[in-house]
């Protein structure tokens, strides 16, 4: 008795690929865009969360990051290196670091964010407000439904 040959799907059929496809492009983009201000896409996801933030210690930003402890101190030495975040002991727990932005960290963090807003209106802008919110949920839905912890940072 013959088998009956399975069809294979095409990959146009796949929700994964075109949100693969778009996601690649945009995060291509911005990439370009941030280290033209000398900084890389994990450094911009770590000074935006701790712009937020008046004092934050390490181990909050770790959390925060979704990366291993030795990954965001890796992240925090090159952003104390350019001069944009300092690190200093917690007064009331000597095990504690404490990272903050400094001025030039605080004064960088707007001009990212404007970079990350073009980046947004240039692939979404031409969708309706209401259609760029309901994908917007779409994807909080898939983010919360497959308890996604890990921040894109790359």
């Amino acid at each position: 008795m013959k088998q009956a040959i399975k069809q294979v799907s095409p990959l146009e059929a796949h929700l994964g690929f075109w949100m693969r496809f778009v996601s690649n492009r945009v995060s291509e983009e911005f990439q370009a865009a941030v280290e033209e201000c000398g900084v890389s896409v994990t450094e911009w996801v770590a000074l935006r969360t701790l712009y937020d933030a008046a004092d934050t210690n390490h181990r909050s930003l770790t959390e925060a990051l979704g990366m291993t402890k030795g990954a965001v101190s890796k992240v925090i030495a090159r952003l104390e290196q350019k001069g944009l975040v300092m690190r200093r002991g917690s007064e009331s727990d000597a095990r504690v670091l404490n990272v903050k932005l400094t001025r030039a960290g605080r004064k960088l963090v707007p001009r990212l964010a404007e970079l990350a807003d073009r980046n947004d209106a240039r692939f979404f802008g031409h969708l309706p407000e209401a259609k760029q919110a309901e994908l917007r949920e779409l994807l909080e839905e898939m983010v919360r439904l497959h308890r996604l912890r890990k921040v894109p940072v790359r």
